[in-house]
């Protein structure tokens, strides 16, 4: 497929070619609108269930359930048939994963992913083009979503007539949930991508922002934060071997427009996916990454199109690179492990950018005809193409050395069930001992003012480490790092990275002091103390001596020799995540 063709056309072409002509009629809602509909949820799995029945190259299967009741559904098309889970686990092909409606509202790839399959299994030589690919389609991720079906909600959006919300069942948006895991579905897909363990992953979108000239944008997973050579692999062939193959289908597509505030000429800087969202999730797992994000304003047909375009040009690119992609994946964990020190925290280059030749629309301020301001326009009868600074380089500006392993005692349950959801290979303690282990104090974090996704969120977190004997139950978790699941661990153990377990709250409870003091008793508690132990009033007076604010303030003091006694709560402020080394 050189060139982008009209889907009506393709249909007609291929079934000139089918191997076998079913008496179904697999024309999709969106074809028989002219590109103007998506369907309701059941109508897609209804859709997909007939596709199933009628050939036996696409399997369909349900895990878990999600928010709103119903199971996840995974489709699955593989020259040879599929019967169960553990066919897909084994498989030696080249395996895609496609996630669509993760935001009901944002329909392309539902639509794009239907017509995929169906003109696959109904083509000889495109079925014997893919015979090397096994590709898995979750229909509808956010089915709460898309059960929740209106006209009105995407404002900004050119497309379709009705669609679903971008809130789930409980109103979480599901591209912030994979880390934390909040919601059954985000439980679902860990349990589909564990099972598919893909290659490629590939979740569809539909973006926001600025205007210009392309339908179709690319937000590959931050090549820096993958890193070593399947981050290069990504970034110097993956990235550009897809531009080019869209670029033969008079496809133009440029990096997704992070661009908030400002026009796009102006430069702007690679979108950082941290494991929140799908693709910095399923890089903790050494799956190369892409969203897909079509252009809101673009006619929702066009969009349809060049995703599906996009999505056959994802399987070319891993058909042929599928040894090389296997092989870096393979090696990904040990080259992890080999350099000793992890990045947790990243920013943006700014000393090196790259630059893109930008199809952009002049914009100008004009005076608004609802405000009494002035309102951003951009004039699409003036395109242009502009040297443009693009910031898709990131270096580390905080890294941890990598331990031994973790050790978590028993009593933390949110955390374990994601543990064992992720597949994260640990032992518990046979009988009670003592180990020599690091320990982290939390020393400063701020929090979000306001709620986001179900949790006043931590960042810009610090801890000081320490060595000390600690005794550990019968029962209590020992976590090795030389494991798969190594990048995982890393991301959600250490509390300073980005989206550590506790910068998402799971150990609140240690920020709160339990047991306390009454200043007027204490006072003679403190005053023995001070008499009796040396290092506390020289530390004491150094501080009385250096520190103003402290020096005038009498509850600081006393509570300064309570924090140095023995009388001060050993779990405040400590996290409960050791390090063996």
């Amino acid at each position: 497929m050189k060139k982008l063709l009209l889907l009506s056309i393709l249909t007609l072409a291929f079934s000139c070619n089918n191997s076998s002509k079913s008496e179904i009629d697999f024309t999709t809602q969106f074809e028989k609108s002219e590109g103007k509909e998506t369907p309701e949820y059941k109508d897609v799995i209804s859709y997909y269930e007939d596709l199933a029945n009628e050939y036996s190259e696409v399997s369909m299967f349900s895990f878990g359930q999600t928010d709103a009741g119903e199971p996840l559904h995974l489709v699955v098309y593989n020259e040879g048939s599929i019967y169960n889970i553990e066919e897909i686990t084994n498989s030696k092909k080249n395996r895609i994963l496609i996630n669509n409606g993760i935001h009901p509202g944002e329909s392309d790839g539902i639509d794009a992913s239907m017509m995929l399959l169906r003109d696959i299994v109904q083509n000889d030589s495109l079925k014997k083009k893919y015979k090397n690919t096994l590709i898995a389609v979750i229909p509808v991720y956010n089915i709460g979503g898309a059960l929740n079906r209106n006209s009105h909600t995407r404002a900004n959006q050119n497309g379709p007539l009705a669609y679903g919300f971008r809130g789930n069942a409980r109103n979480y948006d599901l591209n912030r949930d994979f880390i934390k895991q909040d919601t059954k579905n985000a439980a679902a897909f860990a349990e589909i991508f564990h099972a598919v363990n893909p290659d490629i992953f590939i979740d569809n979108h539909v973006s926001n922002g600025a205007d210009y000239q392309y339908a179709i944008t690319h937000l590959f997973t931050q090549h820096n934060k993958l890193g070593g050579n399947l981050g290069a692999f990504l970034e110097n062939e993956m990235r550009p071997q897809m531009e080019a193959s869209l670029q033969q289908k008079n496809i133009i597509i440029t990096p997704y427009v992070n661009v908030w505030g400002n026009t796009p000429e102006a430069g702007f800087s690679q979108f950082f996916d941290s494991p929140r969202y799908s693709t910095g999730y399923t890089t903790l797992f050494n799956t190369l990454g892409l969203m897909v994000e079509t252009h809101m304003l673009k006619p929702y047909k066009i969009r349809v199109e060049q995703t599906y375009e996009l999505l056959f040009s994802a399987l070319d690119f891993g058909e042929k690179n599928s040894e090389k992609i296997k092989d870096l994946r393979a090696k990904a964990v040990e080259e992890v492990l080999s350099k000793k020190t992890y990045p947790i925290s990243y920013k943006v280059d700014q000393e090196n950018p790259t630059t893109l030749q930008f199809k952009g629309y002049e914009a100008t301020m004009i005076e608004s005809k609802v405000t009494n301001g002035k309102r951003l326009f951009y004039d699409t009868n003036k395109p242009f193409t502009k040297e443009t600074k693009y910031y898709n380089n990131f270096i580390a500006d905080k890294e941890i050395t990598i331990p031994k392993a973790y050790i978590l005692p028993q009593g933390w349950h949110e955390v374990i069930e994601r543990l064992d959801i992720n597949n994260i290979e640990y032992t518990q303690f046979k009988k009670d001992i003592t180990i020599s282990v690091e320990v982290h104090h939390v020393v400063d974090y701020k929090t979000r003012n306001s709620a986001y996704e179900g949790h006043y969120l931590h960042y810009n977190t610090t801890v000081e480490k320490s060595t000390k004997e600690i005794h550990f139950r019968k029962g209590d978790l020992y976590i090795p790092t030389q494991q798969n699941g190594v990048r995982y661990l890393l991301e959600t153990l250490e509390a300073e990275a980005t989206d550590s377990f506790f910068n998402w709250n799971f150990f609140d409870t240690v920020l709160q002091k339990k047991e306390g003091y009454s200043a007027y008793v204490f006072e003679d508690i403190a005053e023995k103390i001070l008499t009796d132990n040396a290092d506390i009033k020289n530390a004491f007076d150094e501080k009385m001596k250096n520190d103003e604010t402290f020096a005038k303030n009498p509850r600081m003091q006393l509570d300064f020799v309570y924090k140095n006694s023995p009388h001060y709560e050993p779990a405040h402020l400590v996290l409960p995540v050791f390090k063996q080394y």
